[in-house]
């Protein structure tokens, strides 16, 4: 006969699920909660404590204004009860009393002030500056408040009027425009010649003007060939060519600098002949065949280079004129 077998009770296990958050139980949750609370709560009273200590220091240094005031009325009504005392002693009408006391009442009260200006770092020479300057402003029809103002709309019509660093333009003639030197030689072509007496002159004119310059600087250049002579006349000759009593063609370089410096004379002598350009002084110059168009030192170029044989025009003004 079989035995039976005793039944095992059956536990419930889905009690102790009830009540959890988060893997917490409601217990644990609410000692989270109130910690959170805790925290923000002790973050509003720190806030709260600082905002009192910057209130207290902002007090104390009211308060320290305050005493310092205090201190300086308290002596100078001690000044004024001494000399009083003082000109109790002395016989004087009470007219002539009751004005030395407004007076002197005055007297201290603006000792008082420029005590207190010298503390915040003013001196009684820069109020006269102040004072000075609100009088030439308001002679030009200016608020001394609006004077800031002023100041930089003026600085920014200067800007825009002219600029700091302008200087005037280099005109360079050269094969690109149409003008050029043949190998060797320094006379000007009819054409080179008439521009030079018009639309160039004109050019130059306008620029003498624009830019306040009384000097003209032509500077003439070569390519590299070597020249055939063997000797120069530029030394007994040039004098006589700027002065126009032998032609450009009497001059005989003997070298590149030479030609550089015939080509420069025979433009300077069209400039100078022009009333145009009459209150300008006009200096011809050699670079001989050392600069290349671009303002660049040769390293050696050999040939034939119409474009290296120009003139380049300068202006500038005279040295003297920049000094005081």
């Amino acid at each position: 006969m079989a035995t039976p077998v005793a039944e095992t009770p059956k536990l419930e296990h889905k009690g102790y699920n009830r009540g959890l958050i988060l893997g917490l139980t409601m217990a644990e949750s609410m000692l989270l909660l109130v910690f959170c609370l805790l925290l923000v709560a002790a973050a509003l009273v720190t806030a709260e404590r600082n905002k009192r200590y910057q209130v207290e220091r902002k007090l104390q240094a009211i308060e320290q204004k305050l005493d310092e005031l205090e201190k300086d009325n308290s002596a100078a009504a001690a000044r004024v009860v001494e000399l009083q005392a003082k000109l109790g002693a002395v016989n004087l009408s009470a007219a002539d009393r009751q004005s030395f006391e407004k007076e002197w009442r005055e007297l201290i009260s603006a000792r008082q002030i420029i005590d207190r200006l010298q503390r915040s770092g003013i001196h009684v020479s820069d109020l006269e500056k102040l004072a000075a300057l609100r009088k030439a402003l308001s002679a030009n029809g200016i608020e001394l408040d609006a004077a800031p103002d002023e100041i930089k709309k003026l600085v920014a019509a200067n800007a825009v009027k002219k600029s700091p660093h302008e200087w005037p333009p280099i005109i360079n003639l050269s094969e690109a425009g149409g003008y050029h030197f043949r190998s060797g030689s320094a006379e000007l072509t009819n054409e080179f010649k008439q521009k030079l007496g018009t639309s160039l002159s004109d050019q130059i004119a306008d620029n003498l003007s624009r830019y306040q310059v009384d000097i003209i600087e032509v500077i003439g250049h070569t390519d590299e060939q070597p020249l055939s002579r063997t000797s120069s006349n530029l030394d007994q000759t040039f004098i006589d060519v700027l002065d126009n009593k032998q032609p450009i063609t009497a001059l005989e370089p003997a070298d590149n600098a030479g030609l550089g410096l015939a080509r420069a004379m025979a433009v300077a002598n069209v400039l100078k002949a022009n009333p145009k350009l009459a209150g300008a002084t006009v200096l011809p110059m050699s670079a001989a065949q050392l600069i290349l168009p671009g303002d660049t030192v040769t390293a050696g170029q050999a040939g034939d280079v119409e474009a290296r044989r120009r003139i380049e025009i300068r202006i500038r003004r005279r040295a003297q004129s920049l000094s005081p």
